[in-house]
């Protein structure tokens, strides 16, 4: 899975019909302390996530995993915004 921040969309008026109704989302991908990397990926919404919003996203077969994405020709899909993030470093000893 990616962590990431929506932070735009992609429209295309002519894509695969199963395609049709489906969100693009453009995702920047995060590092853990929230800063923007440079890899992005367009990704399929699942969860109704907008912009600004740090999100997940699943790629590969298992963007092919949800309701929506089910047997479409989808590489990443946007499946959970995200509320907070718990993280514990180590200690420096």
């Amino acid at each position: 899975m990616i962590l990431g921040r929506i932070i735009g969309s992609v429209w295309a008026t002519r894509k695969d019909d199963s395609l049709t109704g489906s969100k693009l989302l453009i995702v920047k991908q995060l590092d853990l302390k929230l800063n923007e990397k440079e890899n992005f990926v367009v990704a399929v919404d699942s969860v109704g996530a907008g912009d600004g919003e740090v999100v997940l996203v699943a790629t590969g077969s298992s963007a092919r995993q949800t309701a929506i994405t089910k047997n479409k020709p989808v590489d990443a899909v946007v499946m959970a915004i995200v509320d907070k993030l718990d993280i514990s470093y180590p200690s420096k000893s």
